[in-house]
């Protein structure tokens, strides 16, 4: 609903409406004047924040337009309650009013044109499209961003104006503002139509289409990385950005939305983002061999269609959900798992896939995954709690947090031995149940509370010039980001500066500045954990620090079933799993293989020790052997490397889509080259053939 000045600017904007009508009936012009302040500041105030409330108030018929002609309406009832309605000053605030509104038709129509005009069929990063087509510059943001709201407050000045002439009953101020609306109503229009002829139009579809399909040839890709999706699950396809970068073959990534281009993490893989299907089933991807897909979605089927290329399910995580075993993944040549797990996952399901068509390739994104020996000499232990969200079925095995996580967190800040509480929460916690939500907000409160009476604990000693110098290296690393992002001059690198069409002709990754920014983010990350003492507990809720530098910092974690799991056995450190919906250590290691290493949890998390002994005493560790095993059966083996394994695997499949592809084509050549069978002579068209000679349903030539 948004926040709590949102929520009041929207109601004194409410409540405005019925004080002007009121001032406007007694007749009170100072009182008039009070209200239309207030509603002119509260709607602006809401459009400068983007409220969710604004698109909520048109939906009731209380529109942006109605709220402007609402007030100008009951201006004219004020100057008629005021004995006005026979000055001439009258009759020019109506006839104001009828010509700004009569402006208000040009405008949208213009600026409608405008943004379709430059919403290209295909937009792109990484492409020079720039050298092969003219796109021109973006409008000046000015004139296009919230251009309704702009154009409908010009009617400020003769709205003002009119008011002052009430008082003064002079018409000569009001008519100064209305010249002055109806003025600049003029020249916005006129400002806005050079941008819809000449020069300043990009150039039409087909143009963009071959542009692109120009590119195509010239860059010849092999394989492709191919996402559709909401917002939300932009993060599907960035976490498979790295390993794109990574390939030995020419790579492509072609997604679906805009939405998840403006999402996209900064990459150096050329993308493609193709909204339509018959552009997409018409870009020239005659080179691809392969193709991979993150995500289970209808709009897979307009690549899956091509069968020069060979399709793989890559999925985005690896866990025991149902997720990880859709029967839609039959479709696919093959699917890729991470180990053995996995492959065993689908005989299990039975919904399809073969054995055959499943290739093992680990995990390469868990490459920045560290390896653990033990708690190093002189540091107390760390342990994370990430427990995952609700989800969508009020399932109470879903996530550890409202039945658990304040028992959970309860026994490990106040663990003797001490240990220090990263408490990493999963980004969607709360936004379907209000009891996690609750439960969430008082899990920070107990973590907080803990960390300062760590700093009055005596047993704590602090080294504060480490952490001055590691805040004043964060403060120069975040400025630097600031300006090579764009965020400190108001210029970007393609995804920040103008509109989709500038974005798409600007949109070469720099490749300097990329390194750069990977340097930094790395330097930012040590600094981060410099920037505070080692034993003080930390609520982690925003998108940095990362949830694998967590895990690297972490001698152990604590979590409910997710990929989270699946992803920190890659480190061979401690865990442990709540079993949430009490089924049992049997049947939930039995329905759950990634916890078959894992301490498991009650909801009193009583058997917590087991686990914080295993940290402290690594010859206590009675688990360590099957943290080993499981992580080779979930993960594959450590050599050849996930990312070695993952190129073998694409240039193995490549192989199989060139020699389908060689053996079409020699069919074809075969088939063309063979001689036609002689056609019979012709029946002449005055004999008859008997009937049930070449069948019932002949007929005469």
């Amino acid at each position: 609903m948004g926040s709590a000045a949102e929520l009041a600017a929207a109601a004194l904007m409410m409540l405005g409406f019925p004080a002007l009508m009121l001032a406007a009936l007694v007749p009170s012009v100072p009182a008039f004047a009070a209200a239309a302040a207030v509603t002119y500041l509260a709607d602006h105030f809401l459009h400068r924040k983007g409220s969710y409330l604004v698109n909520r108030l048109s939906k009731v018929r209380a529109g942006l337009s109605i709220r402007f002609l609402i007030r100008q309406l009951l201006l004219i009832l004020l100057l008629a309650r005021l004995g006005l309605a026979d000055d001439l000053i009258y009759y020019g605030a109506i006839a104001c009013f009828i010509a700004f509104y009569g402006l208000q038709a040009p405008h949208g129509a213009l600026v409608t044109l405008i943004r379709n005009r430059r919403r290209m069929p295909v937009a792109t990063r990484n492409v020079d499209l720039a050298s092969r087509i003219r796109i021109p510059d973006a409008p000046p943001r000015r004139l296009l961003h919230r251009s309704a709201e702009k154009m409908l407050h010009l009617d400020l000045v003769a709205v003002a104006g009119i008011l002052v002439s009430a008082s003064l009953e002079s018409a000569v101020v009001g008519f100064i503002g209305i010249g002055i609306t109806v003025g600049l109503g003029c020249l916005y229009v006129l400002a806005l139509v050079p941008y819809v002829r000449g020069a300043k139009v990009p150039p039409n579809a087909d143009t963009v289409l071959a542009a692109v399909d120009d590119w195509l040839g010239e860059y010849r890709p092999e394989t492709v990385l191919y996402f559709s999706g909401s917002k939300d699950s932009a993060y599907q396809v960035n976490m498979w950005l790295e390993t794109m970068e990574q390939l030995d073959s020419q790579p492509l990534i072609i997604l679906r939305e805009r939405v998840i281009l403006n999402n996209l993490a900064p990459t150096t893989v050329p993308v493609i983002c193709v909204p339509g299907g018959v552009h997409l089933m018409n870009l020239d991807l005659s080179n691809v061999r392969v193709a991979l897909y993150a995500a289970n979605v209808g709009k897979n089927i307009h690549l899956l269609r091509v069968p020069t290329m060979k399709h793989v399910f890559i999925g985005h995580g690896d866990s025991d959900k149902l997720a990880s075993v859709n029967p839609y993944s039959k479709v696919y040549d093959e699917v890729w798992t991470a180990g053995r797990a996995g492959r065993d996952r689908y005989a299990i399901a039975d919904v399809g896939v073969r054995d055959a068509d499943i290739v093992e390739v680990g995990r390469p994104q868990l490459a920045p995954i560290q390896g653990w020996s033990g708690v190093p000499e002189g540091r107390i232990p760390t342990v994370l709690y990430a427990p995952t969200w609700e989800g969508w079925d009020g399932n109470p095995g879903n996530t550890s947090i409202v039945l658990a996580g304040e028992s959970i967190v309860k026994k490990l800040v106040s663990a003797d031995p001490p240990v220090r509480v990263l408490y990493k929460p999963h980004p969607f916690t709360g936004t379907v149940s209000k009891e996690a939500g609750a439960a969430h907000r008082r899990i920070i409160a107990l973590v907080e509370q803990a960390a300062a009476e760590r700093i009055t604990d005596a047993r704590f000693t602090a080294d504060t010039a480490t952490p001055t110098a590691a805040k004043a290296e964060l403060a120069r690393i975040e400025a630097r980001l600031a300006e090579l992002s764009g965020k400190g001059n108001g210029k970007g690198n393609g995804n920040a500066k103008g509109d989709e069409a500038e974005a798409t002709r600007d949109g070469l990754v720099d490749i300097v500045r990329h390194e750069e920014v990977a340097r930094l983010r790395a330097e930012w990350n040590t600094a981060y954990w410099r920037s505070f003492p080692g034993h003080e507990h930390r609520v982690i809720t925003g998108p940095e620090p990362r949830l694998y530098d967590c895990f690297n910092v972490s001698d152990a974690m604590v979590s409910d079933i997710s990929s989270v799991v699946s992803d920190f056995i890659a480190s061979g450190k401690p865990y442990a799993v709540t079993d949430s919906a009490e089924l049992g250590v049997e049947e939930f290691k039995r329905a759950n293989t990634a916890v078959r290493a894992a301490t498991i949890l009650s909801n009193s998390a009583a058997e917590l020790g087991e686990l914080l002994d295993a940290v402290r005493d690594p010859a206590a560790d009675a688990l360590a052997g099957d943290r080993e095993e499981l992580k080779r059966y979930l993960l594959g083996p450590d050599e050849p490397t996930s990312i070695d394994q993952f190129n073998t695997a694409v240039a193995n499949l490549a192989i199989k889509a060139e020699t389908r592809n060689v053996g079409q084509d020699s069919r074809a050549s075969a088939g063309a080259d063979m001689d036609p069978e002689p056609e019979p002579d012709p029946v002449p068209a005055t004999v008859p053939v008997p009937r049930g000679a070449a069948g019932e349903d002949d007929v005469t030539a």
